[in-house]
């Protein structure tokens, strides 16, 4: 009899261990042939809730650090016309004002979303060295159909401001839009469409992903009450450095800012903010576990859509630039993929 009670003790105790021992996946691609790819994560603030005194010059020293990096792919944190096109199809899981309208493109070019997107690819496929006003007016008209602005805005930067006018599909409504475009704060125009445009690259790639993180609950409101009061109870250290932050943004350069978000201690604190008092919080429905999960899932997605950016390109060298929330995990599930390796945006930032 106690033979068996040990014998059911120590595989009691065995559980644990068995459990942690898992297969390392990230060593598998040691004797990989051919380059490795390396993608760096920038952590951003949203520059829409930046103050009234910003000045789009002042991102000039985190421009030319990021030129540096030489990127070959961009990425940035919004629906990919795939998506938008999905979700305008299907209105009753995800709103009719999941994206923007584009009807205006659509009136213009004559094609939908599938078919602007199926000839915007086409036209990258054959695009020359050298490529004319006209070649560039029409690829950006095809994009602004394919819900995609800030890649038709990086057409528009490579436009002589003499070739930017109506014509190859781009009508006075269209340029209305691009011209509007150049206004508005926001990090996939001032950063990720102005450094594809200097490096000459020819667009940028949506990777965000809100398709599974529609929590679909009897009644919204509590529900956003009770994620707001968890992290009211868990964020005194967030506060903390969002005053820091706040600070760095009134600043004529804000690389000092890019700085300082982008370091482990900042990422550790956004992280543990988000995460840490949701899943401690008390919640008959476990509404807060549910914004976890759902947060989990927009991450995961939005990995994957950046692997597939490079998936027929390996060695390719890659720039996603995200809200600094995601970056922790981002590099880690990124830092988990076969010949990826991830770089330190602290490094490239110095």
């Amino acid at each position: 009899m106690k033979q068996w009670v040990k014998r059911i003790l120590f595989a009691g105790a065995m559980v644990p261990v068995l459990a942690q021992a898992q297969l390392d996946l990230t060593a598998l691609d040691r004797d990989m042939a051919g380059p490795r790819a390396h993608v760096l994560v920038l952590g951003t603030v949203h520059l829409r809730s930046m103050p009234a005194s910003f000045n789009p010059a002042s991102l000039g020293g985190v421009l030319d650090k990021l030129a540096k990096f030489k990127p070959e792919i961009i990425t940035i944190e919004t629906e990919s016309g795939e998506e938008c096109d999905m979700a305008a199809r299907h209105v009753a899981k995800y709103g009719a004002d999941y994206c923007a309208s584009v009807e205006a493109a659509w009136l213009a070019t004559g094609l939908d979303a599938p078919a602007a997107m199926a000839e915007a690819d086409k036209m990258l496929k054959a695009w020359p060295e050298q490529a004319t006003a006209a070649q560039r007016r029409r690829l950006a008209a095809l994009f602004l159909a394919s819900y995609d602005t800030a890649s038709a805005y990086v057409q528009w930067l490579q436009l002589a401001e003499t070739e930017r006018r109506a014509g190859d599909g781009l009508n006075e409504v269209l340029i209305a839009q691009l011209t509007q475009t150049a206004k508005r704060n926001n990090e996939s125009y001032r950063i990720a469409a102005r450094l594809a445009a200097r490096l000459g690259l020819q667009r940028v790639h949506a990777v965000d992903n809100h398709t599974g993180d529609r929590i679909d609950v009897a009644d919204i409101k509590a529900f956003v009450r009770s994620i707001e009061s968890a992290w009211a109870a868990g964020n005194t250290g967030l506060n903390v450095r969002k005053k820091r932050e706040d600070e760095l943004t009134l600043a004529n350069d804000l690389l000092p800012l890019y700085r300082y978000i982008n370091e482990p201690e900042s990422l550790r604190i956004y992280a543990e903010a988000n995460i840490i008092p949701s899943m401690r919080a008390k919640s008959a429905e476990a509404y807060p576990q549910m914004w976890v999960a759902g947060w989990e899932i927009r991450n995961m997605r939005m990995v994957a859509n950046i692997r597939e950016t490079f998936r027929e390109r390996p060695g390719a060298r890659v720039l996603s630039i995200v809200g600094v929330s995601h970056k922790p995990w981002f590099d880690r599930w990124l830092g988990q993929m076969q010949g990826v390796d991830v770089v330190d945006a602290a490094d490239v930032l110095k």
